[in-house]
C-alpha cells in the first residue's frame, strides 16, 4: 500500500488521499499557475477562462483557490466575469492601481474587456 494521508471534508467525513492524488493535486495547481503567469502586462483574463485554459472548464473556484495560496503570482490580472474586480476594501482599490499602472483602461468599475482580455487560444496559435 502506498504513502496516504487522512483528510477530513467540511462536513466531518474522514478520507484517504492516496500520494497519487496529491499529485494530482500538484500537477493541477501548476497547471493554474502556468495559465496565469501566461498573461502579459497589460491584459487580463477572468477566473473562468484561466480554468478553461489550464484544462478545468467550470472550476472558476479552484482558481480563486490557487491564487488565494500562490506566491508571485500576478494576481491583479485576474477579474471576475465581464472584467469585473471581485475582490473588497482595499484589495480592491490596489487591484486597480496596479492594473492602471500596467496601462488597462477601466469602463466605470469594470475593465474594457474588448481592449485588454486575454486570448489563451490566439496566444497557443502563435507558437
Amino acid at each position: 500500500m502506498g504513502l496516504c494521508e487522512l483528510t477530513v471534508s467540511r462536513r466531518g467525513s474522514i478520507s484517504r488521499a492516496d500520494k497519487t492524488d496529491q499529485e494530482k493535486a500538484g500537477v493541477t495547481r501548476l497547471r493554474i499557475e502556468q495559465a496565469i503567469r501566461a498573461i502579459p502586462r497589460g491584459k487580463v483574463s477572468t477566473y473562468g477562462a484561466i480554468a478553461r485554459a489550464a484544462g478545468f472548464p467550470g472550476a472558476a473556484r479552484l482558481v480563486a483557490r490557487v491564487l488565494r495560496g500562490g506566491f508571485g503570482l500576478p494576481w491583479q490580472r485576474v477579474l471576475g466575469a465581464g472584467g469585473e474586480i471581485k475582490l473588497t476594501g482595499d484589495s480592491a482599490i490596489e487591484q486597480r492601481f496596479r492594473l492602471q499602472a500596467e496601462g488597462v483602461h477601466f469602463r466605470g468599475r469594470k475593465v474594457d474587456m474588448k481592449a485588454h482580455e486575454w486570448n489563451f487560444k490566439q496566444a497557443r496559435r502563435r507558437r
